[in-house]
């Protein structure tokens, strides 16, 4: 395993466990699926590169305009969420109440 593919593999899997495991604030939550769509992009854009193949390389560009969109959607859910709520915290979030 090279030390590329092993630092992009552990980037993403310590950004799936910091959603898994600390997900107490809407923000932290958010910043982890900002990493695991940063270390997507990078794998994406490296492979594209090592294949030097013109028809695939549109794909990075993709993931991070989705990565953008994802981050402004995001912050906008996170400002309603504390304006409505007070808070971020995500236990005190209830899909009932809204």
């Amino acid at each position: 395993m090279s030390l590329t593919l092993f630092s992009l593999t552990s980037s993403f899997t310590i950004g799936l466990m910091g959603l898994t495991f600390h997900r107490a604030h809407l923000l932290s939550a958010l910043l982890c699926l900002e990493g695991m769509m940063l270390s997507l992009f990078i794998a994406m854009a490296l492979w594209v590169l090592q294949l030097e193949s013109a028809s695939s390389s549109a794909a990075p560009m993709l993931i991070i305009t989705f990565s953008a969109c994802e981050a402004s959607v995001g912050l906008a859910l996170l400002v309603a969420t504390t304006r409505t709520h007070g808070t971020n915290h995500l236990q005190s979030l209830n899909l009932l109440q809204c």
